[in-house]
């Protein structure tokens, strides 16, 4: 049994909408609108979204940001006993980071199928040749991440 399977439907709800409001932060910041939050023994320790533009950072996504938030509350990288929520499948850079975190699951809400490495291009959280391997559950709420999205890369078109 995963710790995903220990965490109840109406919890994991909870946690996405606590990542969904960490995007909607950063989408009035002009970012685009990810969010993501980790979550230790039911309570986020780590949360955040993209903030690439205004940290001018190419490495401040929001799967980033909320594990350096967690490892400085924890006061260890190692976060063996935590779960990432985030609202899109994250990329090649942030699974990488999932791995060498020690996170022991993800569930994100919207596939990225033209950057994601958890099911869309890549499956990096589950390649049985790295180091640490960790289950992976998509499509949570994915209709209303996806929404997000779409309507915040409908607005900048429009532009």
């Amino acid at each position: 049994m995963s710790i995903l399977d220990t965490i109840s439907e109406e919890r994991r709800n909870f946690f996405m909408r606590a990542a969904l409001t960490e995007a909607l932060l950063a989408q009035t910041l002009g970012e685009v609108p990810v969010g993501a939050v980790v979550v230790r023994s039911d309570a986020i320790i780590g949360a955040a979204g993209n903030r690439r533009e205004t940290q001018r950072d190419p490495t401040a996504h929001a799967e980033i940001l909320a594990l350096r938030a967690a490892a400085r509350r924890t006061g260890t990288w190692y976060l063996d006993d935590a779960v990432m929520f985030v609202t899109l499948e994250p990329c090649p850079m942030c699974a990488g980071a999932l791995v060498n975190a020690r996170i022991q699951g993800l569930v994100y809400g919207a596939l990225d199928p033209k950057a994601g490495a958890c099911a869309s291009l890549y499956g990096i959280p589950e390649d049985s040749r790295l180091n640490h391997n960790l289950p992976v559950v998509g499509g949570l709420l994915a209709d209303e991440c996806g929404e997000l999205l779409s309507t915040f890369f409908r607005a900048l078109r429009k532009r």
